[in-house]
């Protein structure tokens, strides 16, 4: 049987839901692409979508093709998702799961390429102006 590299970023991650779909996989380590990529949040998945800046981080796995089937099944191959080739940090070639630019029009893009960090905001929050920190006390009990 053959095996590939597939590189997973996002709900196929360990400890994220569908990591159960590798099953029989043999993890390779972490690794990320080469930064020309872009990741996009779409709820329940992420979307790699070539042609963007940045470096995505992810998992690589060598997986057969029983395992591939099961997960293009998953991902809805060819309809939602296409499996596509994607060049890592280190110089070698993977498959992924890939969606199209026009898919992900209107979704919020994860610059930092990270989909466990998708939670974290990348926006410092402004320092309370008087009346905030007055409100805060005069309400906390202070």
């Amino acid at each position: 049987m053959a095996e590939s590299l597939l590189f997973v970023y996002a709900s196929l991650l360990t400890g994220e839901p569908e990591h159960g779909l590798l099953g029989g996989a043999q993890p390779l380590g972490a690794r990320a692409t080469e930064p020309r990529y872009a990741l996009y949040d779409l709820g329940v998945y992420g979307a790699l979508v070539e042609g963007g800046e940045t470096a995505v981080s992810g998992e690589v796995y060598l997986v057969a093709d029983d395992v591939l089937a099961r997960i293009d099944v998953a991902r809805q191959v060819p309809l939602l998702f296409q499996r596509c080739a994607v060049r890592l940090a280190d110089g070698t070639d993977a498959q992924a799961y890939c969606m199209s630019a026009d898919r992900v029009r209107g979704r919020r893009r994860l610059r930092h390429g990270d989909w466990r960090r998708r939670f974290a905001s990348s926006v410092p929050r402004p320092q309370a102006g008087a009346f905030v920190t007055w409100a805060r006390g005069r309400f906390s009990g202070r």
